[in-house]
């Protein structure tokens, strides 16, 4: 593998049937390169929540990853709420879902939590409506 490797995704709003296509391909990608299974789980579960998030509260966003010999970059964007109380958002069971994306399944209030816990370097900025951004790193 060279310097780096960059992978781009859009996560449409709204649309519970695709979330996950992106963790999904990140996920056989670096099967593919052979990177360790516990690098690949993290990140991979990480991802997964970013998306559901996206998906449950800001319509969708954008995904830039970058695969380097030693980790795993992931940067999260959207354009949604953003997010009043990070602090509150990164307590387990804390959520905002409606009750219709809870009744699906989703919205449990783990996400942050989760994405901070399988990472190694989790950074979160968020503007009231304007959107967050969320960097995420795993290593190898």
């Amino acid at each position: 593998m060279g310097t780096s490797i960059a992978l781009h995704y859009e996560v449409p709003g709204d649309d519970f049937t695709r979330a996950g296509e992106a963790s999904a391909d990140l996920k056989s990608r670096l099967k593919k390169l052979g990177l360790p299974s516990d690098a690949v789980r993290r990140a991979a579960i990480a991802l997964y929540e970013g998306e559901i998030n996206m998906v449950i509260h800001a319509g969708g966003g954008q995904i830039d990853v970058e695969i380097y010999p030693d980790c795993v970059e992931m940067t999260l964007t959207d354009e949604g709420p953003g997010i009043e109380n990070i602090e509150l958002a990164m307590r387990e069971g804390y959520s905002t879902a409606p009750e219709e994306v809870r009744n699906l399944g989703f919205g449990a209030g783990m996400g942050l939590p989760n994405m901070k816990s399988y990472t190694d370097e989790f950074k979160i900025k968020s503007t009231v409506g304007k959107g967050t951004e969320l960097f995420m790193r795993v290593g190898m």
